[in-house]
Parts: structure tokens; sequence; C-alpha cells
């Protein structure tokens, strides 16, 4: 019987053990998505920050000009004027006579308020006074500017690049492109070769060989990279093809990651000659057969030459259905021998450069990806991103357990893909979970 001296227990929601009650996917999914909002907001503070500084400077420099002209003011005003602003805002570091009169070239080389706001204002203040400084030309300073954007240079970098003329070499190779690509794959194809490339990192003497060329570049692969420009991930040397029971090697195998297409490169220490066409014709062939990925872009290939007769590469390369380009090389003098003892060995530039690994790993994960999308029909019309392909995996039970601790080693990976420094010990790190995650990604079921 009901005992009415008992009082009723209060009704409370359901209560369950607080360790069941957040799905872990969906909470690791949703601190990832905030680590990666909070991170891009804190990026875009910092860029309006230098984008309002830059604007600041530039509106300085406009006004100091304007004044000298309109008021006949002479170039003695400038350090007045430091003093007295130095004077007003102590704790600014930017306003001596050397930086305004920067201000001033920089709103003289600048006069398009428009072009400011979209390209020049993105570029730390140090990277457009290097600009100023090399570059004269009006249309030659604009095309560096938008390329330090594009590809994310340092200052450092920037300097490079135009030490080396990029702006002249870029887009001057020989090629096929316009015939054996689409339209806007050869566009992009032919911008990305250029002509002569640069090897000034290294110094061999006339007596070389291949063989010394392609180890040269291979124990200097980061500067390689960089010559060849953003979006090249190394895939290795002397990579291995059986053809007809027969074997082949290709000197240096890349994959670039905006074409996305594989990119063969024949090193010859001679003048072109035609049969290079034909052997280059056959190594691209075997590739698309072979490594090309139903969703990549045809092979490309390109010669690497101590010379070339122009005549002589356009008929080699006339009737050739496989996309090609011949190009130019460029070395430093040979180093005397008793400063070869001071240059880096192949095991130092392999503790130093590891992320070329990292890069490779990004390839064959995205990759496996796309298959195991394919493979349950979820794969889009147009290409989508490892963060995208992870999501829509997740959102059906079908992503890999080891996904959360993945996603955070992407970031590492996302870097050293678009050329960025990491450190050594973060590339190691990124490089072991990426390892593990494509063996639980392709492990059979």
């Amino acid at each position: 019987m009901h005992d009415p001296s008992s009082k009723p227990t209060p009704r409370r929601g359901k209560v369950s053990d607080p360790a069941t009650e957040i799905d872990a996917n969906s909470y690791s999914a949703f601190v990832v998505e905030l680590k990666r909002r909070i991170s891009e907001a804190r990026h875009r503070a910092s860029l309006a920050v230098n984008h309002e500084l830059i604007l600041l400077y530039w509106g300085i420099g406009r006004d100091i000009l304007a004044r000298q002209q309109r008021e006949g003011w002479g170039a003695k005003v400038i350090d007045r004027l430091a003093d007295d602003l130095r004077r007003i805002f102590p704790e600014m570091t930017g306003l001596s006579a050397r930086n305004l009169k920067y201000m001033r070239a920089f709103a003289a080389a600048w006069t398009d308020a428009e072009f400011v706001q979209r390209v020049v204002a993105q570029l730390p203040w140090g990277h457009n006074v290097s600009l100023l400084d090399t570059v004269k030309a009006t249309e030659k300073r604009a095309w560096y500017a938008e390329q330090a954007i594009e590809h994310g240079w340092s200052r450092a970098v920037l300097v490079h690049q135009i030490e080396g003329d990029l702006f002249a070499r870029q887009g001057s190779a020989l090629t096929n492109f316009s015939r054996t690509l689409p339209a806007g794959q050869s566009e992009l194809a032919q911008q990305l070769l250029k002509d002569p490339y640069t090897f000034d990192f290294l110094a061999l003497g006339p007596d070389m060989l291949e063989r010394d060329l392609e180890r040269g570049l291979i124990d200097h692969l980061r500067s390689l990279i960089l010559e060849l420009g953003k979006g090249f991930a190394f895939v290795g040397s002397q990579y291995h093809l059986e053809v007809g029971g027969q074997d082949y090697y290709v000197d240096l195998l890349f994959y670039h990651l905006r074409l996305r297409c594989f990119v063969v490169i024949e090193l010859k220490i001679e003048e072109f000659k035609p049969e290079f066409a034909g052997k280059m014709n056959f190594y691209l062939s075997a590739i698309d057969d072979q490594l090309k990925h139903k969703d990549d872009q045809p092979t490309i290939g390109i010669i690497l030459c101590k010379g070339r007769n122009e005549i002589i590469v356009e008929y080699a390369l006339r009737d050739s259905s496989k996309p090609m380009g011949v190009a130019q090389y460029r070395l430093s003098p040979a180093l005397p021998a008793q400063y070869q003892t001071t240059l880096p060995t192949v095991e130092e530039l392999a503790r130093e450069f590891p992320l070329i690994s990292v890069v490779k790993l990004r390839i064959e994960i995205e990759r496996a990806l796309r298959d195991t999308m394919s493979e349950h029909g979820l794969l889009p019309a147009k290409p989508i991103g490892i963060d995208n392909m992870l999501r829509a995996l997740h959102e059906r039970s079908l992503a890999p357990a080891g996904t959360e601790r993945f996603l955070e080693s992407l970031r590492v990976m996302n870097e050293a893909a678009h050329g960025l420094d990491v450190d050594p010990e973060s590339s190691r790190r990124a490089a072991e979970i990426g390892a593990a995650f494509l063996a639980e990604l392709t492990r059979p079921l």
C-alpha cells in the first residue's frame, strides 16, 4: 500500500553517466571546428591591423607629397615632421624621417587607391619597402606584389625572386600546352614554367655528369622546389617504372597540387635533341597508365637542358600528343675545392627539410580519401578539400577512428604543401600521425 506519510520524490530529467553523455566524435569535430574558426579570426585580425597600417602610411605619404607640391615645402620638412610626430606618439616606431621618406616614395609609386586597397595593403611594410628599393617599373612591381600575396613569400624570398628576375623568366619555356591541354589548364601550366631555371644554389664543375646534376638538385631539394614554384610536391628521384617487363627510371617526379597532375622532369647536360621528346613522350604515357588517378589531369613533362635551338624544339614538339615543355637552366660557377666541405650533406638536409615527405604523404591521404568517397558514392562533381571530405565521411559515420588526431596534424601538412617553413619536430610528428591515418584509411574492411 501507498504510505501517505512518504514524500514524493521530485521528478527530474533523465540522469546519465557524464562520461557517455556527450558523443566523443561529435564533440571532437566541434572542438576542431572551433579551433579553425578562432585561428582564422586571429589571422584576419592581424591582417586587418597590417591593412590599416599600410593605408595609414600611404595616406601620410600622399599628404606629404601634396603639401610639398602645393605649398612648396622642401625636403627638410620631413625631418621636422618626424621629430614632431615622435614627440606626439612616442610609442610608435615607424615615424622616423627615413620611414616618412619611404611613405612619400610609397605614395608616389602607387597612385591607384583601389590597387593599394586590394593588393599592396595586404603586404607587410617590409615587403613594400623592398619593392620600392629593387623594382622601379610599375607593371613589374605590381606583378611581384601580386605574386608575393599569392605564394605567401617571405621578404627574403621576395628579394630572391626579384634578384633572379622571375618576372622575365616566368612563362617563357617552349611548350605544346596550348594544343595538348584544355585552355584553362594550358594557360596555368604555361605560366608555371620558367626559362631559364636558375640553379644558383649548385656549384658544379664543367665535367659534371647528369647524375651529378640530379644529385645536386636532390641534395638541395628545398631550393629546387622554391625555384620550381608553388604547388610542386616531390614524389621521388630515379622513379622506377616497369614497362613490357623492362625497367625505366624517371629523373625527377613531382605532383602539382594546383594543376592536379604528375610532372616529370628530365635533366640533360647538353643541348636539346629531338630524341629527348620521344623519350619524354614514352614516360608520360607510362605514368598516365600506371600512376594517374582517374580524377588527375594529364601528366606534364619538362625537359631541362643546358641549351636549346627554338626551331628544333618547335619541330620536336609539333606532333606530340603529350603535354611537354623545354627549358634551359643555369648554374653558379663551381666552388673552389677548399669551400666544398662547407656545403650541407644529404643527411643534414634530410634533417632540415623533412617537410618534403609530409607533402608527399598529404597527397597520398587525399587520394585515399577520394577513393573512399568514390566507393560510397559521396564524391561530388567538383573537387573538395581534405577537411570537407572528412566532414562528409563523419556525417555518415564512415570517418576512421584516427580522424581527430589526424586533423590536428593537417595544418602542418597544409603549411608544408604551400612552401611555408615548418619546424622539424612538427614535420616528424605530422608524418607519423599521417602515416598511421593512411594505414587506417587503406586497411581492408
